[in-house]
Parts: structure tokens; sequence; C-alpha cells
């Protein structure tokens, strides 16, 4: 079942946070879809908590490598997301969480938004950066 799609637009310009990226949309959708199929919502939403830790690992060193100035409001947004997805983590292991409807509107949510401003807002600084 298919949650998100990879779209070129979400591209950044470093390819090894690229190529996260789009393990991480997979790995989003195969979660999503076990959670429909009537899988314990934690254990998907565990996969992707240390999925994401890793990816916001290397995406932040590698906008401290590169000076990028956004790097504070962007990390903010991280950890903003992990909070968000413990606190769906600790719903889901007690009972209290709506349900996989509610786990794929957040998360889709929360991607599309950041692609759209964050990482386009870092891609750009990346484009200008390649040119100078």
């Amino acid at each position: 079942m298919t949650l998100l799609e990879w779209r070129d637009e979400f591209r950044i310009g470093i390819e090894e946070v690229d190529y996260e990226h789009r393990v991480l949309i997979e790995l989003i959708n195969v979660a999503h879809g076990r959670a429909a199929a009537g899988a314990p919502l934690e254990d998907a939403l565990g996969e992707i908590h240390a999925m994401i830790t890793a990816h916001f690992a290397l995406e932040e060193k590698d906008m401290r490598a590169r000076q990028y100035p956004g790097l504070d409001p962007h990390k903010a947004e991280h950890e903003r997301l992990l909070d968000e997805i413990r606190d769906m983590m600790d719903g889901a292991a007690t009972g209290a969480y709506p349900g996989d409807a509610t786990f794929a509107a957040r998360l889709n949510e929360w991607f599309a938004a950041h692609f759209r401003t964050q990482d386009v807002a870092l891609h750009r600084f990346m484009a200008g950066k390649a040119r100078a």
C-alpha cells in the first residue's frame, strides 16, 4: 500500500541524503501496508523511528559540513518529527493511539510539508553552492 510517492522535487542534491529519502519513503510505505493489514503499529513505528534517526543524523552532519545557514530550524523540524513518532509509539503501545489512518495522515502531512519547505530550501542552497 503506497502512502508516499517519491518525486524528483524531493531531491536536495546530496546523493546519499536523496538515496536515504527514497529508502525512507519505501520503509514508510511498507510499514503503512503492514499496519493497515493489522500488524502492530508500534513495530512499524519503531522501524521508522530508527531509520529516521539515522537519516537525520546524516543530513544534519552534511548541513554542518556545508555550513548551511538554515541548520537550526531544519534540525528543530527533525526533532519535532522524532518527538511526534515517539508519542505515536507510546500511544500505540498503550492502545491510546487512534490507528492506521491517523498514522498515515500524520506522516504524509509531515513529510510532504518538510520536503516542500525545509528540504526545498536546502536544495536551493546546495544548488547555489554547486554553481559557486
